[in-house]
């Protein structure tokens, strides 16, 4: 199998965006779009150009300045909206409209009050549309996590044939199983006559905590572009987390998968986003937690001492994060204590360390956490104490 690349589709200025009390200006997504470009990201959506006339003008100030990404405008299957998102777009050296409509029942009965037929009519006319205002359109057939399989296959071949050139499978409600996802995308790719003229895209939501695993089982069973934002945040549970499914595809090579991602800015970037827009990561967030490479059970810490690989499967170099730490608490063992006090430059043998270490744990046990300073002030009594 050829080792194929997965486009990486950041929505992160606007999926990312809508979490409340993420609100960006203008100034700050264009930091963020040129920090998303130097990351290696393929397409970066910049945001919605009809919704408001500051995203316009964001959409618009994005689409002048990045050079070598595709900048991307959401839509509806509107004509308005369409034409709105080709004016923001205007700038843009490589733009994408992204366009799309309902394919469940569920939207399709409550949301549009219509029926499959009109579904593909306006799929139909939203497309051509678009395509007659830029050379690349993407067609997201929102809520197919939970549509028929038969009606979306239609839709996907319908929008294929009036100009699509990327077709995006939402699980908008983050319901599937990474099986079954990966089952729709495979159904896709086998029963779509046209599907090799277009590119299957996997957007998951993480309401059930499978976004990243649905993704990467779409993935797996063809779909070549992942949508996805920095740190996981987005709509109500986030989105599938950009730099987990990067990781994932480099740790496991067996994917025959690859990204144009540059991992080592993946930390940075996580915390300019986290800072930009006021949402804290939380710590035990994978590849970009505070606590992803710190270890303070005894056991772990010991392993990890004698070899790395023990407990990391990732060099924390790799994604830009300053190094393993070794975090003392009443669960550490002599050996993290000792490595922490050789870091401090004392020099112990095994027996003071073993007096040592009962000292610590009457410290550890009154502290979350044991710190450097406590250690010295234990070292320094010790030796005086031996004088």
């Amino acid at each position: 199998m050829a080792n194929d690349k997965i486009f990486i589709f950041d929505t992160t200025l606007r999926d990312g965006e809508q979490v409340p009390g993420c609100k960006l200006n203008t100034k700050e997504k264009i930091e963020l779009a040129l920090a998303l470009e130097d990351l290696g990201v393929d397409i970066i959506e910049a945001g919605f150009p009809i919704s408001s006339p500051g995203d316009f003008a964001s959409v618009e100030a994005i689409a002048k300045v990045i050079k070598n990404a595709t900048v991307c405008g959401l839509t509806r299957a509107v004509q308005k909206d369409i034409e709105c998102a080709a004016e923001a777009l205007k700038y843009a050296v490589r733009p994408r409209i992204h366009t799309g409509i309902g394919s469940s029942d569920i939207h399709i009965k409550h949301k549009f009050n219509t029926s499959r037929e009109d579904i593909l009519e306006r799929a139909t006319k939203a497309t051509k549309l678009a395509r007659n205002l830029v050379d690349d359109v993407e067609f997201f057939c929102e809520d197919a996590g939970r549509a028929d399989n038969e009606f979306l296959a239609k839709l996907v071949e319908t929008v294929i044939a009036a100009g699509a050139t990327v077709v995006n499978i939402p699980d908008t409600t983050g319901y599937c199983l990474p099986n079954q996802y990966g089952e729709k995308i495979a159904y896709l790719k086998n029963n779509v006559p046209n599907v090799d003229k277009a590119i299957l895209s996997c957007h998951c939501h993480n309401d059930l905590g499978l976004a990243t695993a649905n993704s990467i089982f779409g993935a797996m069973n063809g779909a070549r572009q992942i949508e996805c934002t920095i740190n996981g945040i987005g709509e109500r549970a986030g989105n599938t987390s950009l730099e987990e499914v990067v990781m994932i595809i480099q740790q496991h090579k067996s994917l025959n998968l690859h990204t144009n991602i540059n991992t080592r800015k993946l930390n940075p970037i996580s915390r300019l986003v986290s800072d930009t827009m006021r949402m804290p990561v939380q710590s035990n967030k994978a590849i970009v937690g505070a606590n992803a490479f710190s270890h303070s059970s005894g056991i772990h810490q010991d392993g990890f001492l004698k070899e790395a690989t023990t407990y990391e499967i990732i060099n924390p170099e790799d994604v830009g994060a300053d190094h393993s730490k070794i975090v003392l608490t009443a669960r550490s063992g002599r050996s993290a204590l000792a490595h922490r006090f050789h870091k401090l430059g004392y020099q112990f043998t095994r027996n003071e360390i073993d007096v040592l270490y009962e000292q610590f744990l009457e410290v550890a046990d009154s502290k979350k956490e044991v710190e450097d300073s406590d250690l010295k002030e234990l070292a320094d009594e010790f030796n005086s104490t031996a004088v």
